[in-house]
């Protein structure tokens, strides 16, 4: 009998899953599995039903925190919001400001996944003595498919990474790269897995069979797009360098240009066989809710049967063993009541709100210009209130607490992580098209144009040249897929990172001077007050509000009175701008103007909110303080950028150094820290 547990950020291996097989549903009793410990790896693989659970345990800390928790952020739409200073970890990193030798670095995401790298190299050997039978091929495929996703994650935090392809047991012990291997070739890695999805989604189950009745495992739909997205990441763009050397790096393709034109037709291929399947959709609009908001009010529900056919892979998350972090960092915010206190420690920059097309579904759901909050002291007996916030802070919305199933504890949400959907495969396809015919083609276009009709926007115009529809494609993909925590590496792998963070940049101290393409950005608007339901699955998405542009309205709401005496004559003024505005009130409506240029905590944001019934607590968010107590404006700021746009060395992407910074250093702290346990690592060039 074979037990064992191996240390030294490498592997961990997985416990043997004492758990009934689901039937109907994976998304309990596929959850509440025992910490992983050491294992017996013969006993685990002595038939198929049980190697079926060990299998199912490889799914466990496929995606740690640090995936969504900090390199989430940075992609120009999402941005860290912690307290305390500009000077920490999560807000540095999403800044491109790290390094190697303190905690400005990425140390869970290597040895998580090698730990996971071990259990299925475990997984394909052991199965490999059994009979061969469909079902014993299906899970080495599973297997191969999982490992591939470790090395997916590896190769775009990290670059070149050490190649593992056999358990530990059946390595050398005398040969130093066994416990000390060295970086690989991520263009070898990428290969490897490549023709191991190739090889293996035949024998792929399909969505339905035995012990797949949701997409939280594996199918063959999912794994031809997750071989559609590590293709293109082979073929797209990296920081590449000799190696194992020092020598400075450069954003570039791999050198052998015929290979790269085979994965973008591999990545284009796979993309078809999901399109062309018929098993896959995107949720369309139902009960009044448009396609994309009923996509995630259900996902947050966990009513998993309605988002089989356009959620085609998601991490559960279910049960007192797997309830993670998910959904806890990115939110709206809430303050007490029945959600519990939990702050947003994310935020969307402004420029990524405002650059939606009028009419476009989305936005209202990726982001919310509210927070909820209670209007007195936070009593049982208060009232809470969903309160309209400024540009400053516009938080993440998709995974609002809200939207929940009642959690078991304050931070676990019972969130599953979403991973590859049916819009993904839709781009993918699009921009594979637009390369392999050097431009864009009617097939691409639809593809594309199913992505946008869904979202209320199938007017708008479609570049006709290739770089043109490219560009397109990196926008579309911001405004489809915020916070799934992709958009940073897609814009590496699509060389597109650079431009647009000086993009981003520039657009920031525009919106901030309020000059160019946001001239004339409303600064002036005028929320409605609406109460908080505090029940979990409360369908609420926004908060009803009017940007107010004629100047004698701007004037009359702007009069915000500090006496309470005047607050109903200032609500018939504010019922008054309303109605001109198409917006009618009842008696019991309240409206309160908002300057989106001044902070959260302006006197004059608090004060109008005091006229609706703000008393306690009324200038306090629940997100990092170091956000929404800023302003945006330069003039609201007076007269310079706010310090988190353009500051002392901590404005938006301060940390970012072209050629370098697309990639994470190995941290060299301390002991658990890759290049301290692995003498034969070579550190990222610049570092």
């Amino acid at each position: 009998m074979k037990k064992y547990t191996f240390v030294k950020s490498l592997l961990v291996i997985p416990s043997l899953v004492i758990a009934t097989l689901f039937v109907n549903s994976c998304s309990e009793d596929f959850l509440d599995q025992p910490s992983y410990t050491a294992i017996d790896t013969e006993s685990a693989f002595k038939d198929l039903p049980t190697a079926d659970m060990f299998i199912q345990g490889c799914y466990r800390a496929l995606v740690p925190t640090e995936m969504y928790y900090q390199m989430g952020a940075g992609d120009t739409v999402m941005h860290s919001a912690e307290d305390g200073s500009t000077n920490n970890s999560k807000y540095n990193i999403c800044n491109y400001k790290y390094d190697a030798f303190t905690p400005n670095t990425l140390t869970g995401i290597y040895s998580t996944m090698y730990q996971s790298i071990e259990r299925t190299n475990i997984a394909i050997s052991r199965l490999s003595t059994l009979e061969v039978s469909a079902r014993r091929d299906a899970l080495i495929a599973e297997a191969k498919a999982i490992r591939a996703y470790c090395y997916y994650n590896l190769i775009r935090v990290y670059g070149d990474v050490p190649a593992v392809w056999l358990p530990l047991e059946e390595l050398d012990p005398n040969d130093p790269s066994t416990l000390y291997p060295k970086r690989a070739s991520r263009d070898e890695i990428y290969d490897h897995i490549i023709a191991d999805l190739q090889q293996s989604i035949p024998a792929m189950p399909t969505l339905g069979q035995a012990g797949y009745p949701t997409t939280e495992r594996l199918t063959r739909p999912a794994a031809n797009a997750l071989l559609a997205r590590i293709a293109l990441y082979a073929g797209g763009y990296s920081l590449r360098w000799p190696l194992n050397t020092s020598t400075p790096g450069t954003m570039s393709r791999r050198p052998d240009n015929a290979r790269v034109q085979q994965l973008y037709q591999i990545a284009n291929d796979a993309c078809l066989a999901v399109i062309n399947g018929g098993q896959n959709s995107l949720m369309q609009a139902s009960g009044g809710k448009s396609g994309f908001e009923s996509l995630w009010f259900n996902f947050c529900r966990r009513n998993l049967s309605t988002l089989n056919q356009e959620v085609m892979f998601q991490i559960a998350q279910f049960g007192p063993n797997t309830n993670g972090g998910f959904g806890v960092y990115a939110h709206p915010g809430s303050r007490g009541g029945v959600y519990g206190s939990r702050k947003a420690l994310q935020f969307l920059l402004p420029t990524y709100y405002l650059s939606f097309a009028p009419g476009d579904t989305r936005r209202d759901v990726s982001c919310t210009s509210y927070s909820i909050y209670f209007l007195n002291g936070g009593a049982a007996t208060d009232t809470w209130v969903d309160v309209g916030t400024t540009f400053s802070c516009i938080m993440p919305g998709k995974f609002r607490i809200s939207w929940c199933v009642e959690p078991q504890a304050a931070d676990s949400r019972n969130l599953n992580v979403p991973l590859i959907r049916y819009a993904d495969v839709l781009l993918m396809f699009a921009e594979t098209q637009n390369y392999l015919n050097n431009g864009p083609t009617a097939a691409g276009i639809a593809a594309l144009q199913q992505v946008r009709n869904r979202a209320g926007i199938g007017s708008m115009a479609v570049p006709s040249g290739q770089a043109a529809f490219d560009q397109a494609l990196v926008q579309e993909r911001k405004w489809e897929f915020a916070g799934e925590f992709n958009l940073r590496t897609d814009l590496i792998r699509m060389n597109k990172l650079e431009s647009e963070i000086l993009a981003t940049r520039q657009a920031m101290k525009d919106l901030s001077n309020k000059t160019g393409a946001y001239a004339n950005t409303p600064t002036l608007r005028l929320y409605k007050y609406h109460k908080n339901n505090q029940v979990y699955g409360d369908p609420f998405l926004a908060v009803t509000y009017i940007d107010l542009t004629n100047p004698a309205q701007i004037a009359a709401a702007s009069a915000v009175p500090t006496s309470s005496a005047n607050y109903a004559a200032f609500q018939t003024t504010l019922k008054g701008i309303a109605a001109a505005n198409g917006q009618t009130s009842t008696t019991d409506d309240k409206w309160y103007p908002a300057r989106m240029f001044e902070a959260y905590t302006s006197t004059f944001n608090g004060n109008s909110r005091k006229a609706v019934g703000f008393t306690s607590g009324f200038n306090v968010l629940q997100i990092g303080a170091i956000i929404y107590t800023k302003p945006t404006g330069s003039a609201e700021n007076g007269g310079t950028y706010p310090n988190w746009i353009e500051g002392g060395g901590d404005g938006l992407f301060y940390g970012f150094v072209p050629n370098k910074t697309e990639l994470l250093p190995f941290a060299n702290q301390a002991a658990g820290h890759p290049m301290i346990d692995n003498p034969n690592l070579t550190q990222l060039p610049g570092y």
